[in-house]
């Protein structure tokens, strides 16, 4: 239907602009080496953009389809190494940290039955702020697969850096909604990183406090959550004093550097390369989760900073430099022209491309006329600074004073396993190709059946992997002594030498290289205290052959007194 006041339609307009002076950007054609690093695996649920929370409502999930037009338009895709259309996250792995009646409810109310189930609706507060819209439940588990996706191929080795645009959704509770965000994708993903890194830094660039991640997180001591964002009191979500950082084991572990409306490019950027930077050398992360939303940028919709795309951008730039295995996921961000140049520039950074600021041709060239399709609109300038170099030394220097009282990073050893944590490892009664799949390794259906070597097996071949450099020099006898008496002790001039019944079976001795003891008339020295040297068997009965090695056995088995060597010092 189109409104009277609209001549036409989106999809009654050509499918690209005529930009007349105004150039376009042409995409790379090089493609990446396979072998370079860091590797950047990039995740995109396919349709995860064209489902709708409502007409009026801010959150327009269709900011994904958009950027992923940029990033492919731009040729960014032949410069990142491996493209993922990841599955959906099941209802066991959303339960690893919401409620099972919460997803329960989430995977049954629909549009058509909201009416029937209100009171349930009213309980887990999905109401305004986050409607029952159709597919719901789908969206929620295509955002969390990918970033669980992503998680596990950090875990796994598979990549260095994972970028999940559709993520970040960082205000969702254990078993409640709250602010457009159903699912806490993010969450999920640092307790898939857990389950190999000992130590996780969280650090948040949306313009709101990221509530949901930090109560998560607020008695644990192996996530640190470093919040950048704007607090009042009264603005959402109400939370992120400087004065919270965590309780119990979590004391001291949580950062919050609240901020006034209309922060700079300058002072934005001072602080968190301040922040961040003594933060990861007293915590010493293992990894890290970058949370970009894009509100924080100027002429936001709902935000109130003045950041340019440019210095956003060199915030997730500063991080990627610590070459710590990182997972970057989105967030807020409710003018989408400016979204998706952001997250645009932001894949480019990651990769380590460099991209023009003219716009490719895309189908979407409407949206972004108003700027004459450039990359990096003016969008600062708008809002008054309220925020002074007095008042951000005063949280510097606040954060540095919290910093201290790290007694160093936490040890994994030193304390238990998270009762949920250790209960999931119980419950992982999974096929092989199952639990290849979700450690990301690329091996589900592969099998490696690594060679066996049993204590008593031998060179059998050029191919064996005990095969020796070189002979051993040592000389083998066989004994077929019968064992002594108890308190006995053989004479030592008997000692060492072959049996007669050895020598009447025809068993053979390998000559020694080196020479033998002689008798000589100097009187000899023993070594005090005597000890009886044992070679072990697998140096022992490495190079006999097999008739030898099957009459040793049988010796002994007879004998079970190992044969007694005196060790002639001279």
């Amino acid at each position: 239907m189109v409104r009277a006041s609209q001549s036409t339609t989106f999809s009654s307009s050509a499918y690209f602009d005529d930009r007349g002076p105004h150039g376009t950007a042409q995409p790379i054609t090089e493609r990446v080496n396979p072998h370079s690093r860091p590797i950047v695996s990039y995740f995109f649920p396919k349709g995860v953009g064209e489902h709708h929370y409502g007409e009026r409502h801010p959150m327009k999930p269709h900011r994904l389809t958009l950027t992923n037009a940029l990033v492919m338009g731009y040729g960014l895709d032949k410069q990142i190494h491996h493209i993922y259309n990841p599955r959906p996250a099941t209802q066991a792995e959303l339960e690893m940290y919401h409620d099972h009646d919460y997803i329960d409810f989430l995977s049954r109310v629909t549009p058509n039955n909201q009416n029937e189930m209100r009171h349930l609706i009213d309980t887990f507060n999905c109401v305004e702020d986050c409607p029952i819209f159709s597919e719901m439940y789908d969206f929620c588990r295509m955002y969390a697969g990918a970033s669980l996706a992503g998680a596990r191929k950090l875990t796994a080795g598979a990549c260095d850096t994972a970028i999940n645009w559709s993520g970040g959704l960082h205000h969702a509770k254990r078993g409640e909604a709250s602010g457009f965000c159903y699912v806490n994708d993010i969450v999920l993903a640092i307790l898939e990183l857990l389950r190999y890194h000992p130590r996780v830094l969280y650090i948040d660039i949306d313009i709101h406090h990221g509530d949901g991640v930090e109560l998560a997180f607020y008695h644990s001591n192996r996530v640190m959550t470093v919040s950048f964002h704007k607090y009042t009191g009264d603005f959402f979500p109400g939370t992120g004093k400087l004065d919270d950082n965590g309780a119990s084991l979590g004391k001291h572990f949580c950062l919050n550097v609240p901020l006034q409306d209309g922060i700079d490019d300058d002072m934005y950027l001072t602080i968190f390369k301040t922040v961040i930077e003594d933060t990861v050398t007293a915590f010493r992360p293992t990894s890290i989760v970058l949370q970009c939303g894009a509100d924080s940028l100027g002429c936001d919709r709902l935000g109130a900073f003045n950041l340019s795309i440019a210095a956003h951008g060199e915030c997730v730039n500063f991080v990627r430099k610590f070459n710590v295995p990182l997972l970057v996921l989105g967030g807020g961000g409710y003018t989408i022209k400016n979204v998706s140049r952001c997250w645009t520039y932001e894949t480019a950074v990651l990769v380590g491309a460099t991209i023009p600021d003219e716009l490719p041709a895309t189908v979407y060239d409407p949206f972004f006329r108003d700027s004459q399709w450039k990359l990096h609109p003016p969008l600062t300038g708008r809002v008054e600074n309220q925020n002074s170099p007095a008042s951000l030394q005063r949280i510097t220097i606040s954060i540095r004073n919290k910093l201290r009282y790290l007694q160093g990073a936490p040890s994994v050893a030193m304390q238990e396993i998270p009762p949920d944590l250790e209960g999931w490892l119980a419950d992982e009664e999974r096929k092989q190709e199952e639990i290849d799949e979700e450690r990301g390794t690329a091996l589900a259906g592969e099998r490696r059946s690594d060679r066996s070597m049993a204590r008593n097996e031998f060179f059998e071949g050029e191919n064996d992997v005990d095969q020796d450099e070189g002979p051993v020099s040592v000389k083998r006898t066989v004994s077929s002594r019968k064992p002594r008496a108890p308190g006995k002790r053989a004479r030592g001039k008997a000692r060492g030498r072959p049996s007669a019944s050895a020598k009447e079976d025809g068993e053979e001795m390998e000559e020694l290289p080196v020479a033998a003891p002689s008798r000589s008339t100097k009187p000899r020295r023993t070594a005090k205290p005597r000890a009886r040297a044992r070679a072990k068997p697998a140096e022992k009965d490495k190079d006999l052959p097999d008739a030898d090695f099957e009459a040793a056995a049988d010796a002994e088995t007879d004998a079970p007194t190992p044969v007694d060597l005196e060790i002639d010092i001279s």
